[in-house]
């Protein structure tokens, strides 16, 4: 019998874009790519869902993600940790009218 090795899960480090569902969370990965032709820095970014079990994540919180089997049509991540909560990233408390 041939053991079969696992492949390391991969992983990616980006910022919440979106924490509007229900445990799950969109993040923005950024990466810098060189342009072939003219040789300058270009920005891409791509976007993923991820599972996110607790709903501890907020927009702008930078976080570490973590390749899974599919969790459902979209999401094929979850959520290992958060790197580094955002700044500003607490929902300002409902207005309540004074009559």
């Amino acid at each position: 019998m041939t053991e079969r090795k696992k492949n390391p899960r991969s992983t990616k480090i980006g910022v919440v874009a979106s924490a509007k569902m229900d445990k799950s969370i969109v993040v923005r990965v950024d990466r810098i790519v060189l342009h072939k032709l003219y040789k300058r820095y270009i920005r891409k970014s791509a976007r993923f869902m991820a599972h996110d079990e607790t709903n501890q994540c907020s927009v702008g919180d930078t976080v570490e993600i973590v390749e899974s089997r599919p969790l459902s049509a979209r999401k094929r991540w979850r959520l290992r940790r958060i790197v580094r909560a955002g700044v500003g990233t607490k929902q300002r408390p409902q207005a309540t009218e004074t009559a």
